[in-house]
């Protein structure tokens, strides 16, 4: 493939951007139906939290390994429209389901072809896009979860309001095979570290295990992923838990629920992703440890708010305060896909995002919803319908810890940069 122009890199970001979309609208859709679901079913909070948590994030994150190991020696655009066809399948069958069982297993199975969509998408914005553009380029690729995630919200609520919650997820998931065909044809694999022209210097491949001891010896990427974990502790709690937060908590209708959800994540994300990402193009011209912490402290700074929002009687002030509170919380992502595909070499860079989603999948999406739906139902005791909203703050104290750890691998982060690009 000859030179890239930015013209057709910005397409390809912008047809990635479109798969995420529909990545976090087939995955977000079934926390606006908790409730539908857990009565029909007669599943308790701490079922519905391993549903929406467990069962979707740990086949994803499994199956995520050998995948970008795959997107490491073959074509990653192809595998991008495999992953993304599967997902979309799932998403209709979960309409089809007649039990419990069956939709767990038809999670499990949207979950397996969710995890061939980040990690060779990560590699190609890599490929794209130079170092001083790249964070930005992973900003707008990040603000696709929140987009998808408001669109979820959004129709989601008129959905729920209007139609069963099968409809809504034949829906929703029938589009993405035609996006499938998008990505096939109409995206084109760049040659590995065409953004930094050092190619020719690197084609060896690397197998699993050098992939993991490599990146297991920067002490920058080890406090990097167990910060990351934490945070995604409270971001995969609001997500997944602040619809019925609302309802239960507020009394809310589920339209109004859905579009205060859908401005609160679709806008509050992607200015914050994209400020994040602005922010450490800019500065990480200058220093790398710099362009970590800045934003990382403002997402510490926003932790005290979401508290004051969770805690807060008035509906109205919990909604106005969740705004900035969200867009703060994700300042930092940016910063975290850059420095992890930095820290990395060429040939790792597939497996490297494989290995990164696996920890926080696995911390995040994962414990996550499940810790608040077990903590729901133990407050439950005392606090009945409001056990929510206790459940949550504890989520964020978890996340609020992990921006601290976060702090500490600037400490090591220019001299592991300059290890991986050796």
């Amino acid at each position: 493939m000859g030179p890239t122009s930015a013209g057709y890199a910005n397409y390809v970001l912008g047809v990635l951007f479109v798969v995420y979309v529909f990545n976090f609208i087939d995955r977000q859709l079934l926390s606006v139906f908790i409730g539908p679901i857990k009565t029909e079913f007669g599943a308790s909070d701490t079922e519905m939290g391993l549903l929406v948590g467990f069962a979707f994030a740990l086949l994803y994150t499994v199956a995520g390994i050998p995948i970008a190991r795959w997107a490491d020696r073959g074509n990653r655009r192809n595998i991008i429209a495999i992953g993304l066809a599967v997902w979309s399948a799932m998403t209709v069958a979960t309409g089809l389901v007649r039990n419990f069982t069956q939709l767990a297993v038809a999670r499990v199975l949207v979950g397996i072809g969710e995890a061939a969509g980040s990690p060779p998408s990560h590699s190609l914005i890599a490929d794209y896009f130079a170092l001083d553009r790249r964070a930005t380029a992973f900003a707008i690729y990040t603000a696709g979860a929140f987009v998808g995630s408001a669109l979820a919200y959004l129709g989601g609520g008129y959905l729920r309001e209007h139609f069963d919650w099968r409809t809504a997820f034949i829906v929703v998931g029938a589009p993405g095979l035609l996006i499938a065909l998008l990505v096939r044809f109409t995206v084109r694999e760049p040659v590995r570290g065409a953004s930094e022209q050092r190619a020719a210097q690197e084609t060896a491949t690397s197998t699993l295990g050098e992939t993991l001891r490599f990146l297991a010896q920067s002490r920058a990427w080890l406090f990097l992923m167990a910060g990351f974990s934490l945070v995604s502790v409270s971001s995969y709690a609001v997500l997944m838990w602040g619809f019925e937060f609302f309802g239960r908590v507020h009394g809310m209708a589920p339209i109004a629920i859905g579009n205060w959800m859908g401005v609160i994540v679709g806008l509050g994300g992607s200015l914050g992703t994209v400020l994040g990402g602005r922010l450490f193009d800019h500065l990480v011209k200058d220093s790398a440890t710099r362009a970590l912490y800045v934003p990382v402290l403002l997402t510490l700074a926003g932790f005290p708010l979401g508290v004051y929002a969770l805690l807060a009687n008035s509906p109205l002030v919990s909604l106005w305060c969740f705004l900035p509170f969200y867009l703060l919380l994700c300042v930092y992502l940016p910063a975290m896909y850059s420095n992890n595909q930095a820290l990395a070499r060429l040939h790792m860079r597939a497996t490297a995002a494989a290995v990164m989603l696996f920890i926080v999948n696995i911390v995040g999406a994962g414990a996550g919803p499940l810790i608040v739906g077990a903590l729901s139902d133990f407050f439950a005791v005392d606090h009945g319908e409001e056990s929510i909203r206790y459940a949550l703050v504890c989520s964020l104290g978890v996340g609020a810890a992990g921006a601290l750890i976060l702090l500490l691998s600037g400490r090591n982060l220019d001299a592991d940069l300059r290890q991986a690009r050796s």
